[in-house]
């Protein structure tokens, strides 16, 4: 095996380990707050994964920060962090959106917060939204900057309803 052959194997393999581990993590941190509240967990879907990935991509590439439109991502739902490059862990990343559950209330949405703006607990709604079956997220780097897209089939956060 030729040195390049060898390290665009060893490359490919890292980068396989990785998109398992965050997979992992994703799938650990939502289902565990899932099951907290009774609802059932998520599965992994590969399609998002990807769409996700392409945006994060994209965020990192342009510098740009936020969400893509509902109908270039098949209006699945979307959550999105950024931070340090390599200063967060993927459970760390996950805290930010479960960091907002203290301030999110039952309520149907757009009501789902005691500040009285959806958006400070928006990211939170979305992970526990009870017709969601599917999760699929990405990760990118950019600059000085790491960034988490999460996407949810169905979408969540669905004026009117209540998130479980």
């Amino acid at each position: 095996m030729r040195a390049t052959s060898f390290f665009v194997a060893v490359l490919m393999a890292a980068t396989s380990a990785q998109a398992a581990n965050l997979q992992q993590a994703m799938l650990d941190a939502h289902n565990k707050e899932r099951a907290s509240l009774g609802l059932a967990p998520l599965t992994w879907n590969a399609q998002l994964a990807e769409g996700a990935a392409q945006w994060a991509k994209h965020l990192a590439d342009t510098g740009e920060r936020g969400h893509s439109k509902p109908a270039d991502r098949g209006n699945a739902g979307e959550n999105i962090w950024v931070g340090t490059t390599g200063e967060f862990g993927y459970y760390e990343m996950i805290y930010g959106w479960l960091a907002e559950k203290p301030n999110f209330v039952d309520g149907p949405f757009p009501a789902v917060t005691k500040a009285g703006d959806w958006h400070a607990t928006g990211h939170y709604s979305q992970m526990v939204w009870r017709n969601t079956t599917e999760i699929g997220c990405g990760l990118a780097t950019g600059g000085d900057w790491d960034i988490l897209v999460c996407r949810y089939n169905p979408a969540g956060n669905r004026i009117g309803e209540k998130p479980y």
